[in-house]
């Protein structure tokens, strides 16, 4: 499976989160992910496809985004939270200078997307609006 996933690449699932006190959030998809590919490079490829990317409203084109996290592992529990896991922040932030595989991101992850200092105020203040 290992050696599939290297020759094929990941199926990873970005979550961009806008705001997460309106739970604003869009889910993009990219295909044959190098398990290799480090943090940093992902974030830039990320941040430079969404800048095209069709069907994506300019407010999450343009967002701070500089923070990713695991969300969710193929056949792994989920989260009560609908906007993101708030805990375990040691184990699930990707480290920068870390690569994907390292950061155990495996084929059908999904992954966050987001703004730090609006994470950090979201988990001192977990309040939600509609």
């Amino acid at each position: 499976m290992a050696t599939e996933e290297r020759s094929n690449g990941l199926t990873v699932t970005v979550r961009l989160i806008r705001s997460f006190e309106h739970k604003n959030l869009k889910n993009v998809v990219f295909h044959k992910v190098d398990p290799d590919t480090t943090i940093e490079t992902f974030m830039d490829v990320v941040r430079k496809d969404i800048q095209t990317r069709p069907g994506l409203p300019p407010p999450f084109r343009k967002h701070a985004y500089d923070a990713m996290k695991l969300e969710f592992k193929a056949h792994g529990n989920k989260t009560n939270n609908p906007v993101i896991n708030t805990g375990d922040d040691d184990k699930l932030m990707l480290k920068p200078g870390a690569t994907l595989g390292e950061s155990g991101v495996e084929n059908e992850t999904e992954i966050s997307f987001f703004k730090r200092e609006e994470y950090n105020n979201f988990v001192e203040n977990p309040v939600t609006r509609w």
